[in-house]
């Protein structure tokens, strides 16, 4: 859904611009609440592996495909506010580094693809995983959450293009077409997002934002392990507080590299949503030349001749370096309680 150059007037770049900043400020204050030096690499881990997983378009419909979109996705794993600071760090290195999403438009693809997936996926989470139990419980609510969010951004996009879209498309059919492709991208999405909470879940339960509310920590005298239980009835195992923090970001860092740098050879190459939906209601050629169109790295190596696998692994890295900064300076002082 990364929307390109040229889909939308002035007016409505520069007002979502201006809704993006005051969003992510918001955000970068809420954050303190959210970050600290243990959870801030986290942050940094869970952008890139967002980046990663938003190369892997899958096929949703015949010669359409999808990609994870990720909002709700952060918002449950590091935090609303940190959510939404890595969706953007994920949506600037694929505007500038790798042409996807247009400069003009990058205030809108941050308020769609950033704010609105974030808000809706972690309202509807809050809401479902106060109604459900236990780890599935909190996986479910996690599917749920990613699959609403997807056509909710959707339908933002139709109305954003009904108040200064550039093609005279009647807003009804293109809201149809976004809504309906997005329904089915969003099944993927909410499979994804709940398979990977769900694993978070097993290994580092301590590390779900959005399970914090439903556990209770006890920490073992002359132990550093933490008993903790998720819901009211379901155990997890002691967790080491160190060592396997580290061994977990390490893996999780490795995964996020096969992913970007093997399996995105793999990716389906249909147009996705947006494209495919802009195609066929004839507003694709409103499209205007992306200003770092040329670079090496644009779309992901094709324009440089850099193998996708490479740019990938390119791509992870100043996702990782970035939001992890961007994390530490943003953390609290103090030590967030899970």
């Amino acid at each position: 859904m990364h929307v390109p150059d040229g889909f939308f007037d002035a007016a409505v770049s520069v007002s979502a611009g201006a809704v993006a900043a005051a969003g992510l400020a918001v955000c970068l204050r809420g954050a303190r609440r959210e970050l600290d030096d243990r959870t801030a690499p986290m942050a940094g881990l869970v952008a890139a592996f967002i980046f990663a997983v938003q190369m892997l378009n899958f096929p949703v419909a015949a010669g359409t495909s999808g990609h994870l979109l990720g909002g709700a996705l952060a918002a449950i794993l590091v935090g609303p506010y940190t959510g939404v600071l890595c969706m953007a760090v994920v949506l600037l290195v694929q505007c500038v580094f790798f042409a996807d999403g247009g400069l003009t438009a990058l205030g809108i693809n941050i308020t769609i693809m950033g704010i609105v997936t974030v808000l809706v996926g972690w309202g509807v989470f809050r809401l479902v995983a106060r109604l459900a139990k236990g780890k599935g419980g909190v996986t479910v609510a996690a599917f749920l959450a990613a699959l609403v969010s997807v056509p909710s951004a959707a339908l933002v996009f139709s109305a954003l293009f009904w108040v200064g879209g550039t093609a005279p498309i009647e807003v009804s059919a293109v809201a149809a077409a976004m809504g309906g492709v997005h329904v089915l991208i969003g099944i993927g999405e909410g499979v994804i997002t709940a398979l990977t909470v769900g694993a978070v879940l097993a290994v580092r339960p301590d590390l779900v934002y959005g399970a914090r509310g439903l556990t209770t920590p006890l920490v073992l005298r002359g132990a550093e392990d933490a008993t903790v239980t998720v819901g009211a009835e379901e155990p997890v195992e002691p967790v080491a507080a160190r060592g396997p923090l580290r061994a977990f970001l390490l893996g999780g860092l490795g995964l996020t590299l096969v992913l970007a740098g093997i399996v995105s050879f793999f990716a389906s190459s249909s147009p996705d949503g947006l494209e495919a939906v802009a195609e066929n209601h004839g507003f694709l050629d409103q499209a205007t030349h992306h200003v770092f169109g040329s670079w090496a790295l644009a779309d992901y190596g094709d324009v440089g001749g850099i193998p996708v696998g490479v740019a990938g692994i390119i791509g992870v890295g100043l996702v990782l370096l970035i939001a992890g900064g961007v994390a530490y300076a943003a953390r609290g002082r103090e030590r967030v309680r899970t």
